[in-house]
């Protein structure tokens, strides 16, 4: 039985069928408190025989929530969509919060001057929370979204006016050292690395971690380095330089698996065979790009999906007003080895 004949059964169909008021079943749907289990089982009961859909609008009106969570980006959309990292982060938000019954609205965020309006939207109510990639030092983002009222959960180490947030991060310097403690075992000891860029927290990590370990075992001129861009064709020309530099390097540790597949085509190029003559290690495990290298690539694993997945628990709770103990949580990395070193 519906509402009326050809008419779409509402909220008072609804109360009226499970003998409540209109207020008792908005909140029994609603997932509001102050409904006694019994009188909630009945509106959901009767809910369910007239066909009854809550409409999300109104809905949001009594709960102040959208069901939406945003996934900003912020860097350049070219960069985002050729970047393979960025392509498993983007499937494991949506699979993340599908799980959940949230919705995923993906926003990139070019340049400085895109951070105002995308600022304006995400603090207008469309969302109920944040998860945030800015990995760039100088990004006005952090700071920006730290004035408003929404929940926001970092990816990596966010760039300025981010103390204090909530992040959750790979061990960026532990993971470099595993690559170069590799190497060592293997025999290497003129260790080069191809760096991520200047100003990228991850990059800045990365390379901090090549430095102590190469340090610590005396494998090479701490100095041996060349900055990349995490892009493959980044790497190719970081690797030229390093080969005009030191032709006699034996080991290189890439601070991206891109990079790694720009390094070993010029490597190629020069005549240099990996690993006999350079080994090569790069840094994310990328499911379909690392064992598709040849030789196929041994690289520090890191897995976007736990770190999604960290980032969507720690937002909920942020969202519910729960606390949260680790403000600043920190994943294990490890280091999965094949034939290029």
């Amino acid at each position: 039985m519906r509402g009326g004949q050809g008419e779409r059964p509402r909220l008072e169909h609804v109360a009226a069928r499970a003998g409540v008021s209109r207020s008792t079943a908005s909140r029994a749907l609603g997932g509001g408190g102050y409904v006694s289990s019994r009188a909630r089982r009945a509106v959901l009961a009767a809910a369910d025989e007239l066909g009854y859909s809550p409409n999300q609008a109104a809905r949001s009106l009594v709960t102040r929530r959208t069901g939406a969570v945003a996934l900003v980006l912020s860097e350049p959309e070219e960069r985002v969509l050729d970047d393979p990292y960025f392509a498993a982060v983007i499937r494991a938000a949506f699979r993340e919060l599908a799980a959940v019954g949230g919705q995923l609205l993906v926003m990139f965020v070019d340049s400085a001057g895109d951070v105002p309006n995308a600022v304006r939207f995400l603090d207008g109510g469309h969302v109920d929370g944040a998860l945030v990639f800015a990995p760039h030092r100088a990004d006005p983002l952090p700071g920006a979204l730290g004035r408003t009222r929404l929940p926001v959960v970092f990816g990596g180490s966010p760039g300025s006016g981010s103390r204090g947030r909530d992040t959750v991060d790979f061990d960026n310097e532990a993971g470099a050292r595993l690559a170069v403690d590799h190497l060592v075992e293997r025999g290497r000891r003129r260790i080069a690395t191809i760096s991520g860029p200047a100003d990228h927290a991850a990059g800045i990590a990365r390379l901090a971690g090549w430095r102590a370990a190469v340090a610590a075992h005396r494998a090479g001129d701490a100095e041996l380095v060349e900055e990349g861009d995490f892009t493959l064709a980044g790497g190719e020309r970081a690797m030229r330089r390093l080969l005009d530099r030191r032709p006699d390097l034996d080991a290189v540790f890439a601070a991206s698996d891109p990079t790694a597949a720009g390094a070993l085509r010029a490597l190629r190029a020069a005549g240099r065979r990996v690993p006999e003559d350079v080994a090569v290690v790069g840094f994310d495990d990328h499911p379909t790009l690392a064992p598709a290298l040849s030789p196929p690539l041994t690289s520090v694993h890191q897995d976007p999906r736990d770190q999604v997945r960290e980032m969507v628990a720690m937002l909920r709770r942020l969202r519910d007003g729960a606390r949260i103990r680790a403000r600043h949580r920190i994943l294990p990395v490890s280091l999965v080895r094949r034939e290029s070193a």
